[in-house]
């Protein structure tokens, strides 16, 4: 009677096929893993800028005054995201009938060349630097 040897394991070629594999689907995944990082952070920054919008319409109701502070809006100062990414600012009311809060990008790390700074005012007017449209793109 024969006896068979079985091999166990697996071979170099089989190795360099899976790396190659592996390789390829890193290839494509990563960059649309990183857009959908920055998307996020941009998120952070339209929500908080939204929330501070409602927390001076509030502020004002019951001081007949906007304020310049956060502390006063409920927000700890410096407040940032989250994701730490953008940080926001309220700037002194030019008058009693308005207000600006701005999200400043503080962590460029490569990723947010078009969207570093979002504004919002009393008016509801929302604005964006250096691209003019940061609040409605999706990416």
């Amino acid at each position: 009677m024969k006896m068979r040897v079985y091999m166990r394991g697996i071979t170099l070629v089989e190795l360099m096929i899976v790396l190659v594999i592996v390789a390829i689907l890193t290839a494509i995944a990563f960059p649309n893993y990183r857009n959908f990082v920055i998307r996020a952070k941009r998120t952070e920054a339209k929500a908080a800028l939204l929330k501070a919008a409602t927390n001076q319409e509030k502020y004002y109701l019951q001081n007949q005054i906007f304020s310049d502070e956060l502390a006063e809006l409920g927000f700890s100062a410096p407040f940032k995201t989250d994701s730490g990414a953008y940080q926001l600012s309220v700037s002194e009311p030019a008058s009693a009938s308005n207000f600006t809060v701005t999200a400043t990008l503080v962590v460029d790390d490569g990723e947010h060349l078009t969207c570093k700074t979002f504004t919002i005012d009393g008016g509801g007017n929302k604005t964006s630097a250096p691209a003019t449209d940061c609040w409605s793109r999706k990416n």
